[in-house]
């Protein structure tokens, strides 16, 4: 699943449960994607902090 589609997905989720509520199915749905989610979030921000280089001044 793409980014975009995931994060969509997941607000759709969220609306509804705000709404009408949610299905067992659907909490699950919803678990597994807050975890996919946060865990792409964690790689890239990892990736992207072991690409910084610091550099002393001299």
């Amino acid at each position: 699943m793409l980014e975009k589609e995931l994060t969509q997905r997941i607000n759709e989720l969220s609306r509804k449960s705000k709404s009408e509520g949610l299905t067992e199915i659907e909490k699950k749905e919803q678990d597994k994607l807050r975890k996919e989610y946060v865990s792409r979030f964690r790689n890239s921000l990892k990736s992207h902090l072991d690409s910084i280089k610091i550099e002393k001044k001299q």
